[in-house]
């Protein structure tokens, strides 16, 4: 059987990231005014997360993006392509709506190591 670690966030019932048989999974938001803003703390935190499990953004097998608004995609993709930068990882963009004032949520697959 495989080990489970959980990496606990700020957020009662969930955790901020966990690993298991060579995989981390990891979800982050963040503050700022834009969506821009949100975007590059949303990701600061994704990093952080991932490196605390074992990984790096450059180990990103798969992403989920949540926006509030579609028509914000473009503000938060020129963010992400600077931080993911050749590493692109099998992505999706989705429109929904978000807690707290949130208008970006990313979820992410990476492999451990």
């Amino acid at each position: 059987m495989s080990e489970i670690t959980r990496y606990p966030g700020i957020y009662k019932g969930r955790n901020k990231a966990v690993s298991a048989t060579g995989f981390v999974w990891s979800v982050g938001t963040g503050e700022g005014g834009t969506v821009a803003e949100q975007t590059r703390n949303t990701l600061a935190t994704i990093e952080a997360n991932l490196k605390q499990a074992g990984s790096d953004k450059t180990r990103i097998v798969e992403a989920t993006v949540y926006l509030t608004d579609m028509d914000t995609k473009q503000e938060m993709d020129d963010v992400w392509c600077d931080w993911i930068g050749e590493h692109g990882p099998c992505r999706a963009c989705v429109g929904t709506e978000l807690a707290h004032g949130h208008r970006v949520e990313i979820k992410v697959l990476a492999l451990k190591g």
